[in-house]
């Protein structure tokens, strides 16, 4: 076996092993694994394993906890990656566990729980949890939070603004005014879904329809915004009597994301328009005809790249 191969091997075990390098470190020193202990009704439960395989659990007191090795959050990035699949319950579901688990840690040295608490309540803002969104800004602004996430929040707060203010011309221009400040990918994908949603609102079909293809188009990176998208794009284009094009996007929704919230929905707009044919509308022929072109498969787009 060669020495290249044997270095490569032993930098994948070790790649791999890093991955999952997440312990609790106790005052004394000793570090737990997070496969030895879980959080159970506000209690940290330690598993210790016997001789035979045996196994028994005991407290571990939360005083003897002076820090946190948790480089990832496995929760998060499975949260992402569900949103990703159009499955909004199952994420926040997901994410509201792990912040009970880290509320437990909060104050702690090297703790993940301002990190997990602000997808939370990212993920509920991009669910359309409105409600749930609102009550939960006040906990997240004392929270300690790096730059891009105090951007995220301004967006959070933008998007409030828009669902209870019909003052959409300064929401727009606040709006245009933070896509001048960055070219991060999740920041555009979320604001042109504001403003896609504000054109909707008002009725403007085509520039809603417009505004939507941008996320999968050029932030096909950030994929737990595509879905929903995708959804909308075809909403709009059955507002612009355009149903066969809509049932494109509807039809490739229900085959990418089967047994989603997003495939249901797309099942049932479907069913409303099947069998029906485009209604020409000449101001309309421009958006339709890019609408058709956006719901060919995705690997024909250039996504812009994340940052």
């Amino acid at each position: 076996m060669s020495r290249v191969f044997l270095l490569l091997l032993a930098v994948s075990a070790f790649m791999a092993g890093s991955v999952q390098a997440q312990f609790l470190i106790l005052k004394d020193g000793s570090r737990i694994p997070s496969s030895e202990f879980h959080v159970e009704n506000g209690k940290i439960i330690r598993t210790i394993l016997l001789g035979d395989n045996k196994t028994a659990t005991t407290e571990l007191p939360k005083q003897n906890v002076g820090s946190l090795d948790w480089p990832e959050v496995a929760e998060v990035t499975e949260a992402r990656n569900l949103m990703s699949q159009g499955k909004a319950e199952e994420a926040l579901a997901l994410l509201a566990k792990a912040k009970t688990t880290f509320e437990l840690f909060e104050t702690l040295p090297g703790s993940p729980y301002a990190d997990v608490f602000f997808t939370y309540v990212e993920t509920l803002s991009q669910a359309g949890k409105f409600e749930e969104t609102v009550k939960l800004i006040p906990q997240l602004k004392i929270l300690r939070l790096t730059d891009a996430q105090k951007m995220q929040l301004r967006i959070i707060q933008l998007d409030i603004d828009r669902q209870t203010s019909s003052e959409f011309t300064s929401i727009i221009a606040e709006a245009e005014s933070i896509l001048t400040e960055t070219d991060d990918s999740s920041v555009g994908a979320s604001i042109w879904a504001m403003i896609a949603d504000i054109y909707s609102r008002q009725k403007e079909w085509e520039k809603a329809l417009m505004a939507y293809l941008r996320i999968p188009v050029f932030y096909g990176t950030q994929l737990q915004r595509v879905p929903d998208a995708e959804l909308k794009a075809g909403q709009m284009l059955v507002k612009m009597k355009r149903y066969e094009d809509a049932q494109v996007f509807f039809k490739r929704l229900i085959e990418t994301y089967p047994g989603s919230a997003v495939a249901e929905l797309a099942t049932k707009e479907q069913a409303q328009i099947n069998g029906m044919k485009n209604e020409p509308e000449v101001s309309n022929g421009k958006a339709a005809a890019e609408g058709a072109e956006a719901a060919k498969p995705a690997e024909a787009s250039a996504p812009a790249p994340a940052k």
